[in-house]
């Protein structure tokens, strides 16, 4: 495939996800546990709804205010983790900093849709964007981990 249509998937991709996401919305509070995410230099924003049973994520939700980055990313991200172990979220979040970072990944999780986002590596001032619900992810998992 041409580099030219690759990017033209990609941007396709990180589109239907900007325009109709997946796991919009939030969680009750008795359900799971929230975190609240802003990226200053932007004004992205993210509210991530987590339900962590069992060392498993068996939901995520966003709710969020950003560019076409930020917020389809974390439509992506709500995607590849429900059902997943804590263990596998965090792996894919690992790799997924190595792909910002423009590094080698490890190639042994599928990452589906997420795959699209990869291009982001050559714009710095768009990783933070592609980044923050990671970020809030991670974050979640550790206060789970706490609680």
């Amino acid at each position: 495939m041409a580099m030219s249509s690759l990017d033209d998937l990609y941007r396709r991709v990180i589109m239907d996800h900007y325009q109709k996401p997946r796991n919009r919305g939030k969680l009750d509070e008795s359900e799971g546990l929230v975190v609240n995410l802003n990226n200053p230099t932007c004004g992205d924003s993210i509210s991530l709804s987590l339900k962590v049973e069992e060392g498993k994520v068996v939901d995520a939700r966003f709710l969020g205010e950003g560019c076409s980055i930020s917020m389809s990313s974390a439509s992506m991200m709500t995607e590849a983790i429900k059902g997943r172990s804590v263990e596998e979220a965090l792996k894919l979040a690992s790799i997924f900093s190595d792909m910002m970072q423009g590094k080698e990944i490890d190639d042994s999780i599928d990452l589906g849709d997420i795959e699209a986002l990869s291009g982001v590596a050559k714009f710095p001032a768009r990783i933070k964007c592609a980044t923050l619900a990671w970020k809030a992810l991670e974050q979640g998992i550790r206060q789970a981990g706490e609680s």
